[in-house]
């Protein structure tokens, strides 16, 4: 059993995350910072599932690992933007 743990958005990355997943995290944190994004007070959690990590940063911003192609997946929340079209016509 792994236990999991959090750090601050900028901060060190734990030694344990396999490189291409502390690149995926690196890669996240870049957007953010060309995007302007406040991140004061965000963290990154780390958990395990099946022995493989998942990150999650606090914006809901997730990244898994696969190990079989030894590759990480980026998956950010989606803004919801309701506009006219949303609305029924009366």
């Amino acid at each position: 059993m792994q236990l999991g743990t959090r750090w601050s958005v900028g901060g060190s990355a734990p030694a344990s995350l396999p490189e291409v997943v502390a690149y995926a995290v690196q890669t996240v944190e870049e957007e953010l910072v060309a995007t302007d994004v406040e991140t004061t007070g965000w963290n990154w959690t780390l958990t395990w599932l099946e022995a493989k990590p998942v990150v999650t940063l606090d914006d809901g911003t997730e990244i898994r690992y696969n190990a079989q192609e030894d590759s990480a997946t980026i998956t950010q929340p989606v803004e919801v933007d309701t506009s006219d079209y949303d609305e029924e016509e009366a």
